[in-house]
């Protein structure tokens, strides 16, 4: 292949080596984003106070909540325990909060329809303004039936008397 000219060279270059195969060990993917993790934490929502992701898609390391619930949901995993079991735990634990999306029940169904509604009232409100204003100015536009047709001929004969002298 190559020849290395001497034994410093040889030994940098396997220095070089083992920092490369030691920097790749490292990235080796975290042991608690197993798929458990994935589903159950993706329903989770991360109470940690800085971001507002799930705990299975927090960026924070070492966040204080989402690792230690990382761990928990993958120990209640081990231990058999299905999806709904884990989540009903979570919020016994620290209320309706913990839900990364609201259940679309009672008085929290109100989340969920809201925002259509006030869609539909948006257009609405703006319906009526372009109707309401589009009349006035058709109004406006269309020509007063109370000029007097006298004066309206001595205009047009003004016009054409003005557009003839400029040919």
């Amino acid at each position: 292949m190559f020849r290395l000219r001497s034994k410093r060279a040889a030994g940098r270059t396997l220095s070089l080596i083992l920092v490369v195969v030691g920097i790749s060990i490292a990235q080796t993917p975290d042991s608690s984003l197993t798929p458990a993790v994935g589903r159950v934490g993706s329903k989770l929502a991360c109470l940690c106070g800085t971001c507002r992701n799930t705990v299975a898609t927090c960026p924070m390391l070492h966040c204080h909540y989402s690792e230690p619930a990382r761990e928990r949901i993958n120990k209640m995993a081990q231990e058999g325990k299905s999806d709904d079991e884990i989540i009903q735990a979570f919020v016994r634990e620290t209320g309706i909060q913990a839900l990364a999306v609201p259940p679309a029940t009672g008085f929290n169904r109100l989340v969920w329809i809201m925002p259509w509604v006030a869609i539909a009232v948006g257009l609405l409100v703006i319906m009526w303004f372009v109707r309401r204003y589009s009349a006035r100015r058709a109004a406006q536009a269309s020509p007063a039936s109370d000029v007097d047709p006298e004066v309206l001929s001595r205009y047009r004969e003004n016009i054409e008397k003005d557009l003839s002298t400029l040919d």
